[in-house]
């Protein structure tokens, strides 16, 4: 036997086949089944889902693997979300006329920030560069000074609630409190057309697979490896002779763009983007979903979303006076039964199971993970 092949027997002995597979059956669920099982608006609200999933990816890049805690994702989701607006809302107003909202505002000429988001070139880089400059600006500034932990958490809840605040106050600039609505079409795509829908889920659900394979292969790679190290001991790897600031900023950035990839998707999908989708509360409820499918590995932070949001429309739909009772308690008992999150659990079934079939006084065997990256984030859960 060849040693490639044996290194490849290996691997799949040891359960590396669990990952792709679980990845092609839930890539088989997305784009056959939920389309020709669910109807138009069911397909709708699991976009509306997945565009929150891939801003979930990022916090799990941020937060489960480097420890950076972000409370302010909102600035990032609604910076793509607005870019992304614009273009459409002057789309939809034709050559040399005023978006509907700047007419009801009384403005009278375009403002020069809008003028370039005519072009569709120009808005799709910006729903990349805005949110990842501001977040590498932020974290070359605020790592590089050494700022961590509940410092830089509250930083970042700051500076979603100062954003949110400019955002109101701009009326004739960004829409105010009513924010920018009213969208008919999305790059020839006609958003009240069903069919045209589907193909708006095909993409979301795409870009979401495409991210998730680019996030884990670069958590797999050296990179990733130092971005744990960086989270578990950031002093020790300062010692020996890596930046923190700059592999710290790299995730964060990181995490910024895929906040601005959901929050441009998330515009066509709902059809609205406004102050009150991008707060304090919003970003915290990102986190909250983070944590309840698990912020150590990316799947949870996936699974997370998408499970948090189908919570809160189910209880909102069958429970309306207490379906926010029903969503913290949802949140404190994954937290109080399952610490690693909803991907955790069957790990923590495995455990139970081995612990009852083990002879009393012997000493457990620990489970091998399946990167050095995840062992060394289940050993420093409690850091």
């Amino acid at each position: 036997m060849s040693a490639p092949g044996a290194a490849v027997r290996r691997r799949f002995a040891a359960g590396a086949w669990r990952g792709p597979v679980a990845f092609a059956a839930i890539a088989v669920l997305a784009l056959a089944v939920a389309p020709a099982t669910l109807s138009p608006f069911r397909l709708e609200l699991l976009a509306k889902y997945l565009c929150f999933a891939i801003a979930a990816l990022g916090i799990g890049l941020a937060w489960g693997k480097g420890g950076m805690l972000t409370l302010g994702q909102g600035v990032f989701f609604g910076l793509g979300g607005y870019a992304m607006a614009m273009h459409l809302k002057l789309a939809e107003a034709g050559p040399g006329e005023l978006p509907d909202f700047m007419v009801w505002s009384g403005v009278e000429q375009l403002p020069m920030l809008w003028e370039p988001f005519r072009q569709p070139w120009f808005a799709i880089l910006m729903v990349v560069l805005l949110p990842g400059t501001v977040a590498a600006l932020l974290g070359l500034l605020v790592f590089g000074r050494r700022v961590r932990g509940a410092y830089f958490a509250i930083l970042t809840q700051a500076l979603a609630a100062a954003f949110v605040i400019w955002l109101v106050g701009q009326q004739g600039l960004t829409g105010g409190t009513n924010g920018l609505t009213n969208f008919s079409s999305f790059f020839g795509l006609d958003l009240a057309d069903p069919a045209d829908q589907r193909v708006l889920y095909f993409a979301v659900a795409v870009v979401l697979g495409l991210l998730y394979l680019a996030f884990r292969h670069l958590v797999a790679s050296r990179y990733g490896r130092l971005l744990v190290a960086v989270r578990d001991g950031e002093d020790r790897v300062r010692f020996l002779g890596y930046d923190p600031a700059v592999v710290k900023t790299v995730a964060f950035t990181l995490s910024a763009i895929s906040a601005g990839i959901a929050g441009a998707l998330f515009v066509p999908v709902v059809g609205i983007v406004s102050p009150a989708l991008l707060g304090v509360v919003p970003s915290l409820e990102l986190v909250f979903a983070v944590a309840v499918g698990g912020r150590y590995t990316l799947a949870g932070a996936v699974l997370g979303a998408v499970l948090l949001n189908y919570a809160k429309t189910t209880f909102s739909e069958h429970y309306a006076d207490g379906w926010l009772y029903l969503q913290g308690a949802l949140f404190v008992v994954v937290m109080a039964y399952a610490p690693k999150g909803a991907v955790g659990v069957a790990g923590q079934l495995r455990d139970l199971a081995a612990k009852r079939r083990r002879p009393r006084g012997a000493r457990p065997v620990p489970h091998p993970a399946e990167h050095p990256a995840e062992r060394s984030a289940e050993e420093g859960a409690a850091a």
